[in-house]
């Protein structure tokens, strides 16, 4: 990874900081290296994360990464505190975002938080340009699918996830979504 993607990275792991709480379990769908639990060392209690990109499972202080795709390599766990996916949601497909919705709620505590970066259209174009010029390292370019972020809160709440904030951020063309999850 170049440095501006690590710099876009933390970026976006830092929008989820109001959301975690000292203690929490934490799920990080699209973990890339673990960057957000190195980052949140000592505030997460427990954390897991999952990429499809990993080649083996690594275990830290207090996390452990998992090679694979969210929900099939997490298995059966106790619920979190707070789920992440920070750049992650483009790179579904739409067919399979009802499946990602259901799976967060069910594998989120009531009054959990998920909290989700995603990127307006337009920023494909940016970055395929940064890309070219050698800029960025462009991770899973290639995997976007157009994704319009106003679709987001769709996609989440017929799964009993309230939405609670929504606002933009770097310079307005990443978008941040958070929502709470429900009493049944």
């Amino acid at each position: 990874m170049k440095t501006i993607d690590r710099i876009l990275q933390r970026w976006r792991i830092g929008k989820a900081a109001p959301y975690i709480a000292p203690g929490a379990r934490v799920l990080d769908i699209g973990c890339s290296e673990g960057e957000l639990f190195e980052h949140f060392a000592a505030r997460i209690g427990v954390g897991v994360g999952i990429d499809d990109d990993l080649e083996a499972p690594r275990r830290g202080e207090n996390f452990e990464l998992l090679p694979g795709r969210f929900p099939e390599a997490l298995g059966d766990v106790d619920p979190f505190d707070v789920i992440t996916m920070t750049a992650v949601l483009e790179h579904v497909p739409t067919e399979q975002q009802s499946v990602l919705a259901e799976a967060c709620s069910r594998h989120l505590k009531t009054g959990g938080h998920l909290v989700i970066t995603t990127p307006g259209p337009i920023v494909d174009h940016i970055l395929d340009a940064m890309k070219f010029l050698r800029l960025i390292d462009g991770m899973g370019l290639e995997e976007h699918f157009g994704f319009e972020p106003a679709e987001t809160p769709a996609i989440f709440t017929p799964f009993g996830l309230d939405l609670i904030a929504r606002r933009r951020f770097q310079l307005g063309l990443n978008h941040l979504f958070v929502f709470r999850k429900k009493a049944p």
